[in-house]
């Protein structure tokens, strides 16, 4: 059976060289809130943002977004199929969880879409392969050591940022690509600039990292962005992030491109509560990307940054369609993946959906991958970079050439 519902958890760390470390730490010291790993190009005012938020951990997609309309979900799905408060209809097939409200909101006014029984073509259930695989943009872990995006952007010498103390895969490779974390050091004194800038005039790339921190550090456009802050803890530390995400990205000269990462998503126990894990996760993700959209739209350029801004939401992969004995779901593959902008051509679904029966899934356990997610990230590029097919099919997935990238945005 095949419905057509609507037209149309960490990866391995990375360990830098002592020169790339000690720059990190000198520019962290000027300034808190920017670690710095590249300072070759100058920022320039390019208006299309790019922000991939990484769900670590395997996002159950039959609990993210359901299918109701399925005949065989109700069996399939047992307990988790039941909610205590009414699911958020989609269209006649697909309904969002209860937490993911705000969300439903832009998907109604045309903002946000959905894509399901989506994956990559890893098939296994390893955590650290499958992200290795998510980030680097490969079809088997560890072929790639750099990452897609990193591919995509760095040639052309466009500005990322990563919301993290390090780098993660997706932007490592060549471009200019700053870090932020909240942190809760004091200001550096004066004079403890001028020592470093001192200690560093004979190393050229430290002190090229020291000026360009302080430049940062000093520039009116970031004002009040600075200040060190204690590390917020739990849930709204995570909004915390999604909202400075946003103020960076509003800024005329700001990254074009920001990877967000939220952990939890390994939900093996108590997934049918709304206040347990998988629940309070939804939550945090919906206020977030709420946080996300009133950020860019209260930025120096006002709702125009909105309107040049895709957000894409991805898992390494899904969870198992039956429940365990633990009221859970174990490691899985097909999944759902999310994106919402106003650049986003939205208020749909998109599924070539497999149907939920045993016999229909894969392995006889899951969800079967029917969309390779790499078609949304090679449309999203062409869409919002004019990155060429040529390009996307040799350099920043390699190999791929078999998929087409999807039309998401609006025209």
């Amino acid at each position: 059976m095949r419905l057509r519902p609507t037209p149309t958890g960490t990866p391995p760390t990375f360990s830098p060289g002592r020169r790339a470390f000690v720059a990190r730490c000198a520019v962290a010291g000027t300034a808190p809130w920017a670690a710095v790993s590249g300072w070759a190009a100058p920022a320039r005012p390019d208006g299309q943002r790019l922000v991939v938020v990484l769900l670590r951990g395997g996002l159950d997609g039959l609990a993210a977004v359901q299918a109701p309309g399925d005949p065989a979900f109700a069996e399939a799905r047992g307990a988790l199929a039941v909610t205590a408060s009414p699911v958020l209809a989609l269209d006649g097939i697909f309904a969002l969880h209860p937490s993911l409200a705000q969300f439903h909101a832009m998907y109604q006014g045309g903002e946000a879409l959905v894509m399901h029984a989506t994956g990559l073509p890893y098939r296994e259930r390893s955590h650290f392969d499958a992200q290795q695989v998510l980030e680097s943009g490969g079809s088997r872990p560890y072929e790639l050591t750099t990452g897609w995006l990193a591919r995509a952007l760095g040639a052309d010498q466009r500005r990322t940022m990563a919301m993290s103390t390090a780098v993660p895969l997706l932007l490592r490779g060549s471009g200019l690509t700053d870090t932020w974390a909240p942190s809760a050091l004091p200001e550096p004194s004066q004079d403890l600039v001028s020592r470093l800038a001192q200690l560093y005039t004979r190393d050229p790339d430290l002190a090229r990292a020291l000026t360009r921190a302080r430049g940062l550090r000093e520039d009116p456009a970031m004002a009040g962005m600075g200040e060190p802050r204690s590390p917020a803890a739990g849930r709204q530390g995570v909004i915390d992030l999604f909202r400075k995400a946003a103020e960076f990205a509003a800024q005329p000269t700001g990254p074009q491109a920001l990877v967000l990462e939220m952990g939890g998503w390994d939900t093996h126990a108590g997934q049918a509560s709304l206040q347990g894990g998988l629940g309070g996760n939804l939550q945090v993700l919906d206020a977030g990307l709420q946080a996300l959209k009133d950020g860019l739209q209260g930025g120096p350029l006002g709702a125009d940054t909105w309107r040049r801004t895709a957000v894409l939401v991805v898992t390494e992969f899904g969870r198992e369609v039956a429940i365990n004995g633990t009221q859970g779901t174990d490691h899985g593959t097909g999944s759902a993946a999310f994106l919402l902008g106003g650049a986003v051509r939205g208020g749909r679904v998109i599924a070539d959906w497999p149907g939920l029966a045993k016999a229909q899934r894969h392995e006889g356990r899951d969800l079967r991958i029917t969309l390779d997610i790499r078609a949304a990230m090679k449309g999203l590029l062409v869409q919002q970079f004019g990155l060429t097919r040529q390009r996307l099919d040799n350099e920043v997935f390699p190999g791929s050439s078999a998929v087409a990238p999807m039309d998401l945005l609006r025209g």
